[in-house]
C-alpha cells in the first residue's frame, strides 16, 4: 500500500507539500515562540529565587528547575540568533554608542550561565572586579584588553555585537580542554577580538565548513568537536553585515583562534 491514494482521496496535492514551509512567515513564528519561552524562563527563575513566596525546594527539585532554566535560556538564545540574522538580512540595524569591554564582560558571564552553570554560580559569588578576574583565571578563563580597547567607543548595533561575541565564546567554552582567552585590541578604526581555546582544533580542509549552517564535523583528535554550526554561521553573517568579518586560525589538535574584526563606526552596506 502507498500513501498516494490517501492523498488523492483527501484532495491533497502532494507536490505542494514544500509550499507550506516556504510560505511560513518565519520571523512571526519566532516571535510567537519567543514569548512563551520568556514566560517559562521568568516563572522558573521566580520559583528558584523566591522560596518565601512559592515554598522551599528540595535539592533535587532545585537541580531539575535549574536544568529547565538553563535549557530554556539556550532555546531563547537560539531564537535570538535567528531573529538577529533575519533582521540583518532585512537591513534592520539599531546603532548606539557603547563600550565594547563592558559588553564583552557581560556577554562572557551570560555565556557561562548557559554553558557551565556550576562555574557561573561559583564566579557569581565573587562579584565583579579583580576578584572575579582572579576566579576566572584560576579556572583557565582570561579576558584581556589593550588600553586602546578599554577606552574605545563603538557605534554599532549592540544586540548584534553581543550575539556575535556570545556565539564565539560559547563555541570556545564547549570545545576547550582547560583554557579560554578573549583578547581585545584597537588597530586604527578597527576593533579586534580574538577568542582562543585549547580544544581539538579543525583540519584545514574543514575550516570554512564550520561557518556553514547545519554542518557537523567530527573531531580530528580524541575529544569531540561537533556542532550544528548555526552559532558560528550566524556570527559570521552578522559580522559581515556590520562591516566586519570572522576568520579562524586552527590546526588539528592545537585549539582554535577565532578573530572578529569590526569597524568602530557602522557603515551601511552599498
Amino acid at each position: 500500500m502507498t500513501e498516494e491514494p490517501i492523498a488523492k482521496a483527501n484532495g491533497v496535492d502532494a507536490s505542494a507539500d514544500g509550499d507550506f514551509f516556504r510560505d511560513i512567515n518565519v520571523e512571526f513564528l519566532m516571535h510567537e515562540l519567543k514569548d512563551p519561552i520568556s514566560v517559562i524562563v521568568t516563572a522558573v527563575r521566580m520559583v528558584l529565587e523566591k522560596p518565601g513566596k512559592y515554598g522551599p525546594l528540595t535539592k533535587r527539585q532545585e537541580k531539575i528547575l535549574k536544568r529547565a532554566l538553563r535549557n530554556s535560556k539556550k532555546a531563547r538564545g537560539l531564537l535570538a540568533d535567528l531573529l538577529e540574522v533575519g533582521r540583518s538580512d532585512a537591513g534592520c540595524f539599531q546603532c548606539c554608542r557603547f563600550n565594547p569591554v563592558s559588553a564583552v564582560d557581560e556577554v562572557l558571564m551570560d555565556a557561562l550561565e548557559v554553558s557551565d552553570a556550576g562555574l557561573w554560580e561559583a564566579i557569581q559569588e565573587t562579584g565583579p572586579g579583580p576578584d572575579r578576574a582572579a576566579a576566572l583565571s584560576h579556572r583557565g578563563i582570561r579576558l584581556t584588553c589593550s588600553d586602546g580597547a578599554r577606552c574605545a567607543e563603538l557605534c554599532q548595533d549592540e544586540a548584534k555585537f553581543r550575539q556575535i561575541v556570545g556565539n564565539l565564546i560559547k563555541n570556545a567554552l564547549k570545545h576547550r580542554r582547560q583554557r579560554l582567552e578573549v583578547g581585545m585590541d584597537c588597530r586604527g578604526d578597527q576593533l579586534i577580538i580574538e577568542v582562543v581555546d585549547d580544544g581539538p582544533g579543525v583540519e584545514e580542509e574543514n575550516q570554512e565548513l564550520i561557518f556553514k549552517r547545519y554542518t557537523q564535523l567530527k573531531a580530528c583528535v580524541i575529544l569531540s568537536r561537533t556542532s550544528h554550526g548555526l552559532g558560528l554561521a550566524g556570527a559570521r553573517i552578522l559580522a559581515r553585515h556590520l562591516g566586519g568579518d570572522i576568520t579562524v586560525r586552527t590546526h588539528c589538535g592545537t585549539g582554535a583562534t577565532f578573530c572578529l574584526t569590526l569597524p568602530l563606526m557602522y557603515q551601511e552596506r552599498p
